[in-house]
């Protein structure tokens, strides 16, 4: 008999709530001779990401062949936490320290985990 939580199977709940977390990954190119700068100002934002309710997991990472370019890996409980971080304070400081050392624009994927 599989483990159940409020009469339901146990595997059912946890796939619910897979769907109901969102996923996003980033892509943002830095102009070279700002990396210092954008290094600053990520980390910031990383750091305090990672303290808002309803962050999962908020990762960055640096593009080991392109100069410049980096990831940010994100995981967020529900759509509306992401929401919320979306007007927070910290990203739109970021946002606005961001926009004159960014070779191009922001690229974001999203959705939710599947498998």
């Amino acid at each position: 008999m599989p483990d159940t939580v409020q009469g339901l199977p146990f595997c059912l709940l946890l796939c619910a709530d897979l769907k109901n977390e969102r996923t996003l990954y980033c892509c943002l190119r830095f102009r070279e001779n700002y990396l210092m700068d954008a290094v600053e100002i990520l980390n910031k934002l990383v750091y305090e990401t990672r303290k808002e309710e309803g962050c999962l997991q908020y990762d960055l990472v640096e593009d080991t062949d392109k100069k410049g370019v980096f990831f940010i890996a994100e995981l967020w409980r529900s759509a509306e936490h992401h929401r919320q971080h979306n007007v927070s304070e910290h990203l739109l400081e970021f946002r606005r320290l961001a926009a004159p050392l960014l070779e191009d624009a922001v690229q974001v994927y999203s959705g939710y985990k599947t498998f």
